[in-house]
């Protein structure tokens, strides 16, 4: 005789691991979660660059101010502070790189002399690179 202790019936292939449809609810989940997580984390790079903007207008600014120092005028634009313009006497730059000139969404930065009262404006456009806005689409301006 036989022992059927021993004996265990042969499982189905119905009842062993996960199902396809099972891994794929759990694969869609885990990409949704990690989609949230990284536009929460990303978003803060938005917040950085205009962080960065008005740094960086700030930062022009002075080097116009040091250019009018040099040369006892403001420059007509601001590739005059990379590059020496004809008939400046006094031009001891550079002052700026080439892509000094560009805010961190890569737009020109904005240069206008005269000003909005005072001798000039600049201003970065936002990060949609167009007059006005809201929040990082917001122009911002020497002050």
């Amino acid at each position: 005789m036989r022992d059927r202790r021993n004996f265990r019936p042969v499982a189905k292939a119905a009842q062993s691991g996960f199902s396809l449809i099972e891994i794929i609810v759990v694969v869609v989940l885990i990409g949704g979660i990690v989609a949230f997580a990284a536009s929460r984390i990303l978003g803060g790079g938005d917040r950085a660059k205009v962080k960065l903007a008005q740094a960086q207008v700030q930062t022009l600014a002075e080097k116009v101010q040091q250019f009018q120092m040099d040369t006892g005028a403001l420059p007509a634009d601001l590739n005059a502070l990379v590059a020496a313009p004809a008939g400046v006497a006094g031009w001891l730059g550079p002052y700026a790189k080439q892509g000094d000139l560009n805010d961190p969404w890569m737009h020109p930065m904005q240069y206008k002399t005269p000003g909005e009262g005072r001798a000039f404006d600049i201003v970065s456009l936002g990060a949609d690179g167009q007059p006005g806005g809201d929040s990082v689409n917001a122009d911002i301006r020497y002050e």
